[in-house]
């Protein structure tokens, strides 16, 4: 038992920048062979690729639409297919399109949801029957904190972050017997391309409501879904494990 992740394979989806990078990097460094999806970016998911693959270990990139239940189950198959088994599936891809729910309107609405959410569902669908098979897996669920307490302009966000965590804890419920675990990570604020967007004016305010006084880096993200995906974790399931510097304390 350790922190190591020798002779596993992973996939990543939304793996090729921000948060999903670090993961995917972060997989590899520990010794896992990892695959990554992404939805527009080939050249960065080349680069991830080529990334992992300098680290030793084997890797793919795959497009695919998060959203797309067959595309799922093709991708889930191919791994399975080429490398014999998927032991860790993190369900990274996500989007926002935040406002006020009173200028919301109803495609920003479904367009999270169905993004945040069904891939959710698509991908864990996906690998629970050669998860069974083997009789051994980790799914790490990457939700929010906004899921837990909720935010102004995020009422889209949330809701589909507080589905997550349902939705995971379902999930271990039902297949903790052949030895399969489902947790969720909820960051707070992280440092990514999506977040500097929001202003400095925002930034120091959700850094001054957070209790350890700074924003978090993806690579603390990363880290945590590390000790999830390793033996290390092998009594924790159906958990949420916030990584956020104390903001939902």
């Amino acid at each position: 038992m350790g922190l190591s992740l020798e002779g596993k394979t992973c996939l990543v989806t939304g793996g090729s920048r921000g948060i999903g990078k670090a993961i995917a990097l972060s997989l590899a460094e520990f010794g896992a062979d990892v695959a990554i999806t992404y939805a527009r970016s080939a050249d960065a998911a080349e680069a991830v690729k080529a990334e992992i693959e300098a680290k030793g270990r084997k890797a793919k990139c795959m497009q695919a639409d998060a959203v797309d239940f067959d595309g799922a189950t093709k991708v889930i198959d191919e791994i399975v297919g080429d490398w014999g088994k998927l032991d860790i599936l993190v369900n990274n891809a996500g989007i926002t399109r935040d406002n006020l729910i009173l200028r919301m309107n109803e495609n920003d609405w479904d367009d999270v949801i169905t993004t945040n959410l069904k891939s959710i569902f698509n991908y864990s669908k996906a690998v629970a029957r050669p998860m069974m098979k083997n009789r051994s897996g980790s799914i790490i669920n990457i939700g929010s904190v906004v899921g837990l307490n909720g935010n102004a302009g995020q009422s889209n966000y949330s809701a589909s972050k507080a589905g997550i965590i349902g939705f995971t804890k379902s999930y271990a419920k039902e297949l903790a017997s052949r030895n399969i675990r489902a947790n969720v990570i909820a960051p707070g604020y992280i440092t990514t391309d999506m977040t500097e967007a929001l202003g400095d004016k925002v930034l120091e305010g959700i850094k001054a409501a957070t209790p350890l006084g700074r924003a978090g880096e993806a690579q603390e993200i990363a880290d945590a879904v590390v000790f999830l995906a390793s033996d290390m974790s092998s009594y924790i399931t159906g958990e949420v494990i916030r990584v956020d510097g104390g903001m939902a304390m």
